[in-house]
């Protein structure tokens, strides 16, 4: 990535909606500059495609969790997670450090919901405990801030900060 790189990402983190023809004015280059960018940053992982994004709350879920689970046989890892796919309410899926073999985010319709969710949906895989959170409220949701690390010349050396 350079400079212009980070410029672009920049500029589309903050409004995905912005017109390449608007980013193209801002970082005074073509629009088919941009379009080529965009397009390298997608083929090399750094974008991950576009998506509207649903507000839970607006369409009826209005509890949203997050769980902690441990499972009888760790061995079972990948069997448990392609089951976890199959539960539309999981929204994410971790493998983390610390107490938990796995730390999901659920959305809820209710407490009653959730509560059906985990002992009809969740308990069956397997589960040796879990430990539920429910979040009253978002305070923070936002992408990570594209850093000023240095920049990739064209012969592949580092050089000086974005």
């Amino acid at each position: 990535m350079d400079k212009l790189d980070k410029q672009i990402l920049r500029l589309i983190v903050e409004d995905a909606r912005i017109p390449f023809l608007e980013v193209a004015r801002v970082c005074n280059v073509s629009g088919a500059a941009i379009h080529q960018r965009i397009q390298k940053l997608n083929n090399m992982g750094i974008l991950k495609g576009s998506q509207f994004l649903v507000d839970p709350e607006k369409i009826g879920y209005e509890t949203c969790a997050y769980i902690g689970l441990n499972l009888k046989n760790p061995e079972r890892f990948d069997v448990v997670v392609e089951e976890l796919k199959k539960i539309p309410e999981v929204v994410e899926c971790h493998y983390t450090t610390g107490d938990f073999d796995l730390f999901i985010k659920i959305y809820a319709l209710n407490n009653h919901h959730l509560l059906d969710i985990i002992h009809d949906k969740l308990q069956p895989l397997g589960l040796s405990r879990s430990e539920t959170i429910i979040s009253f409220n978002t305070a923070i949701d936002r992408q990570p801030p594209i850093v000023d690390l240095p920049i990739e010349e064209a012969d592949g050396t580092a050089g000086r900060n974005a």
